[in-house]
């Protein structure tokens, strides 16, 4: 099972673990990746409020990279997942843009795309491709009696119209990847708001605002940690988590945990292995939960 590998921007530039993680989950799992060595940025972050077309066009360069070498394309980020079924649902539906982007692409960098590339996020590849019986296989370390609030993000369920990815109102796909842990994926109120990290920048007490109310909620239901795919959601909740305790005047301390940094954990790897290390907020505490859990058979 190959895949062409794409990371995004926030990933390599501020989120390591996350990279390291689905590397080494993936290569315990069978999965190679093939890195994307010529991407660039989708667009997302910077373009698409500025011009749609050239944000369409810098996703549609990277479904092209990956259709050159034969690969369907998976993604860690759910923006850089959304911009890209985005641009893949355009070229279909839009006769003009389909031969405006080739012509760009073909001056810019001699490719062409015919439109056949498959685009997945992570946990799509985990269920749909993998599969929870596979990966159950895998488990050498159950986490039962670990309670997790599982937070999806937004780009992930929405705009459902397009994504089609899992039911926006109740989705399930990362609550039964958890499970598959033995992990109980509880419920919290506040599970589907948003994490406050698209305006941060725009209104930053509006934003963390949004962060300690989600923070509040998870503390509430009494998760022993918070579980994310969406590197923009782990910054907000990890790394803004101090700054949203200050706003607050409540500490919450609440470790934020990576989805395939709790899978890698549970399959046998080491925290240094999955980038446990480079989490902010929490983490002994998280260890301290494990070795509750664990006890001495298995140690860390």
């Amino acid at each position: 099972m190959r895949y062409a590998y794409y990371m995004g921007c926030v990933v390599p530039s501020r989120l390591n673990q996350y990279d390291l993680a689905v590397r080494n989950v993936l290569k315990e799992l069978g999965v190679e990746l093939v890195d994307l060595e010529d991407a660039g940025c989708c667009g997302t972050v910077i373009t698409r409020s500025v011009d749609a077309k050239t944000n369409l066009v810098m996703s549609t360069r990277i479904l092209a990279l990956a259709e050159n070498k034969n690969l369907n394309l998976l993604v860690t980020c759910p923006g850089c997942y959304e911009s890209l079924k985005e641009a893949q649902e355009t070229f279909h539906n839009n006769t003009s843009f389909k031969e405006e982007v080739n012509t760009i692409l073909k001056k810019l960098d001699g490719l062409t795309y015919s439109g056949e590339v498959e685009v997945k996020h992570l946990i799509h590849v985990l269920y749909e491709d993998l599969g929870l019986k596979n990966i159950r296989g895998k488990i050498k370390r159950s986490l039962k009696g670990l309670r997790v609030a599982a937070h999806y993000g937004c780009h992930i369920l929405r705009p459902s119209n397009k994504l089609k990815s899992d039911n926006p109102e109740n989705p399930k796909i990362l609550d039964e990847l958890i499970e598959v842990t033995e992990a109980k994926s509880i419920y919290w109120m506040l599970k589907l708001w948003c994490c406050g990290s698209p305006i941060l920048a725009i209104d930053r007490d509006l934003s963390l605002s949004l962060t300690c109310a989600k923070l509040k909620s998870a503390k509430d239901s009494e998760a022993d940690c918070i579980v994310v795919i969406c590197p923009s959601c782990q910054l907000q909740f990890d790394f803004m988590q101090n700054e949203a305790s200050r706003i607050s005047g409540e500490r919450y301390d609440i470790p934020v945990i990576l989805y395939p940094q709790l899978l890698g954990l549970s399959i046998g790897l080491k925290p240094e292995e999955v980038g446990l290390h480079l989490n902010k907020t929490g983490i002994d505490k998280f260890l301290e939960t494990l070795k509750t859990i664990w006890g001495e058979e298995h140690g860390l």
